[in-house]
């Protein structure tokens, strides 16, 4: 049995697989995989691709399929997203699952009419003795968007569908990381509009030096994305944080009166206002005393200078008199 080709969703893992291991260790496999029959004799995975890995962690060997035949791939894909939908909810599912599924129902990929007849029969299949109407696929309003479609189906926001669709433009690597908590969700969205060679380089440059990407920085590479600029170097510096972002502002120094020498020039309670006031006009006051006395100190030096210069020509004067 051959695993379902760009399967979507992740295998299970820690306690969630251990109780599958567990289970099927004890009881074996009770919920038929299914599979679709491929053209060179093998069978393909639709839906079960968890039993069959934790069936072989608990050493059983054999499992109950069933197998469809004449499949078109979009068929196929019903069957894998639609199993996966019954046995978790879309809430429970990562952020790559999701955007996946979304992106699946808003291509158009399927046609209600036969999404329908395989869901009844998928339900048939999880619950043999459940007669119930099922009622999952409503008709929707012809006048909704795609996108308004999608999301009423999943109790969405348009805006929160279109995220999710960009999300699927993502390489595998980034939504790994975006399923992690290593990006957060609105830069990821971000990223999706580089190409996919510069999230690739994005990548490695933060698998080799642990680089955070918030969303100031996945803003700054999309613009140097867009303007072509962004190759390995600029990844770099921009991850580091010496690339694209704005000059620091200068801090306007701040100062405090000791309460001894506010106490000797103000009065308690005085206005905040009177008082830059009366220190505004003593600094000026203050520094244009200095100016002063510097202007006069270069002029007095001037007149010395001008002085000694005289005397010198006067002696040279004597000198050629004699």
């Amino acid at each position: 049995m051959d695993d379902f080709d760009k399967h979507p969703f992740r295998l299970y893992d820690g306690e969630r697989k251990s109780d599958m291991v567990d289970s099927i260790r004890d009881k074996g496999i009770l919920q038929p995989l299914i599979l679709r029959s491929k053209e060179n004799g093998r069978y393909e995975i639709l839906s079960g691709h968890n039993r069959k890995y934790c069936g072989i962690e608990a050493g059983r060997s054999e499992a109950p399929v069933i197998i469809k035949k004449n499949l078109s791939d979009d068929e196929a894909w019903i069957y894998v997203i639609e199993t996966n939908l019954l046995q978790r909810s879309f809430s429970d599912m990562l952020p790559s699952e999701k955007a996946a599924v979304l992106s699946l129902m808003h291509s158009k990929l399927f046609s209600q009419g036969k999404r329908n007849d395989i869901l009844e029969e998928i339900k048939r299949l999880e619950n043999p003795h459940d007669e119930k109407e099922n009622s999952t696929s409503s008709q929707l309003a012809k006048k909704l968007t795609s996108i308004e479609k999608v999301g009423n189906e999943y109790s969405l926001s348009k805006d929160t569908v279109a995220r999710y669709l960009r999300i699927n433009q993502l390489t595998d690597n980034l939504k790994m990381r975006l399923d992690n908590c290593e990006i957060a969700f609105i830069p990821a969205v971000t990223l999706s509009f580089i190409k996919e060679n510069e999230q690739n380089l994005l990548d490695k440059c933060i698998d080799l030096n642990g680089f955070k990407v918030d969303m100031k920085k996945a803003d700054i590479l999309r613009r140097y994305s867009e303007r072509g600029k962004l190759d390995e170097d600029n990844i770099y510096l921009i991850l580091n944080g010496e690339l694209g972002q704005p000059p620091k502002k200068k801090r306007t120094p701040t100062f405090k009166i000791k309460p001894k020498v506010y106490s000797l020039y103000f009065v308690p309670g005085q206005k905040a206002s009177e008082v830059e006031d009366v220190i505004e006009k003593a600094l000026a006051l203050y520094f244009g005393q200095t100016r002063n006395r510097e202007q006069e100190t270069i002029g007095s030096k001037e007149q010395s200078s001008f002085l000694s210069d005289d005397e010198s020509d006067h002696e040279y004067d004597d000198g050629i008199m004699m």
